[in-house]
């Protein structure tokens, strides 16, 4: 990843003082399971911290968060714990799949970016942002963009000067400019929208309140 920094940094004004400012990003990961998926989904459309709280909760109602213990959980359970209807479908669908084998998490982590995306947005429930947060955050890929993502475009707008924050379609363009190394991109804005230097993590996967939060 310092290779990529150096060269954003070298290309871009804004990713040069944002190194002088922040130093490298974390280098922000996951792991291909079960869990890191319905980390995913609980972070649609919500902040991270309530995510996290929705997590938090069903972890302490299953002790470990796994397809077998989450299926018997009724709609009611699900509600209380933090999940709306619509995304306990999702993750019964994905812990039904990963169950009877028709979703393999290694089989995608180790397919090229655009077979892995092409691949998530095929389960339901999964779509362009959660693909290209897995693609990002458990493959590991170099040069993905988070389309939708409200913190990456609130911190392109401070550290841009751009006074109000564009549309997606806009801000997307602007980080095309950034490949092919997009996700180190995202990786030193969402560090400066969390603080910077002064960010500390705060929950055991590495993130804080912000990161991958409400996608538009």
């Amino acid at each position: 990843m310092q290779t990529s920094v150096a060269a954003l940094a070298d290309r871009h004004r804004v990713f040069a003082e944002l190194f002088e400012r922040n130093g490298d990003p974390p280098n922000w990961r996951r792991p291909p399971t079960f869990e890191t998926l319905t980390r995913l989904i609980l972070e649609q459309q919500v902040s991270l911290a309530s995510a996290n709280a929705a997590y938090n909760r069903l972890e302490a109602r299953l002790g470990h968060v796994e397809p077998a213990a989450f299926l018997p959980l009724s709609d009611p359970e699900l509600k209380t714990i933090g999940f709306s209807r619509q995304k306990a479908g999702y993750v019964r669908g994905i812990a039904d799949r990963l169950l009877d084998g028709s979703l393999v998490l290694q089989d995608i982590v180790a397919m090229s970016p655009e077979q892995a995306t092409e691949a998530l947005i095929d389960i339901r429930g999964i779509g362009v942002w959660t693909a290209a947060c897995f693609v990002l955050f458990v493959n590991g890929a170099p040069d993905v963009w988070p389309s939708g993502d409200r913190a990456l475009y609130v911190s392109m707008t401070n550290v841009l000067g751009l006074g109000e924050v564009p549309s997606r379609d806009v801000c997307d363009e602007t980080a095309s400019a950034w490949s092919p190394h997009r996700s180190t991109a995202a990786r030193m804005l969402w560090h400066d929208y969390l603080g910077g230097r002064s960010w500390v993590p705060t929950d055991r996967a590495g993130f804080s309140d912000g990161v991958g939060m409400v996608p538009l």
